[in-house]
């Protein structure tokens, strides 16, 4: 909207932006990284947020994959299931709509994450006491291990193919958990345990989208209110 010209200064007002007619998805090249592009029936429309009815509770769905899991530890492997809660989880922090985006984002950052903790385990259990064999000098060999791979992590985020840095962290953590705690085909093997973690954080992002795709969502319109 324009408006005329002030007589007393010959100044115009300031122009006042119009509102879009109508409210369009972004283009690809507006979107954030990892975020997919919304169909027209996906957009808040001015009644409100699109309406969605799960045909079988969102509830129910993963808790019924959740339960599966156990035949997935209650095994001769050992395996850690708890890790696949842990990507699980992370998908629903970056979305509550798991795309394939964002399961490939947590499929490159996890298990880069779980190679830096491998790192030190095998620099603590190899060259642990080169500061020393007591407690303070191999207290603080593991404290320079921690500041230089974790720096060396955090940097490794800068490169976009690793940019998750949360998720990188979630498989840090994820293969601590594993090795420290005996998980793994052979308990105490450095290797094996960053093979069963990899495996089972892997799985985390396929239990999210089943959680939802077996919901058999339908869109519907929402009723006057």
């Amino acid at each position: 909207m324009t408006g005329t010209h002030d007589p007393a200064t010959g100044a115009e007002p300031p122009r006042i932006a119009e509102p879009p007619s109508s409210a369009e998805p972004p283009s690809s090249a507006e979107l954030p990284a990892g975020a997919e592009p919304q169909t027209a029936a996906e957009l808040p429309t001015a009644a409100g947020p699109p309406v969605v009815r799960e045909r079988i509770p969102h509830e129910i769905v993963a808790s019924v994959l959740a339960a599966t899991t156990a035949f997935i530890g209650g095994t001769a492997l050992h395996l850690p299931p708890w890790a696949i809660f842990i990507s699980w989880a992370g998908m629903f922090l970056l979305s509550p709509r798991p795309t394939l985006a964002n399961a490939q984002r947590l499929w490159r950052a996890m298990p880069m994450g779980s190679t830096y903790a491998l790192v030190i385990v095998l620099l603590e259990t190899n060259a642990g006491t080169v500061l020393g064999d007591g407690r303070l000098a191999r207290n603080a060999f593991a404290a320079l291990c921690i500041l230089v791979v974790n720096t060396t992590l955090m940097y490794t985020g800068r490169l976009a193919f690793f940019s998750l840095i949360p998720g990188m962290f979630l498989g840090f953590a994820s293969y601590f958990a594993t090795y420290f705690g005996g998980f793994g085909y052979d308990p105490g093997n450095p290797w094996a345990a960053w093979v069963c973690v990899v495996a089972m954080n892997a799985l985390g992002p396929v239990y999210a989208y089943l959680s939802r795709r077996l919901a058999f969502p339908a869109a519907r319109e929402a009723g006057p209110g």
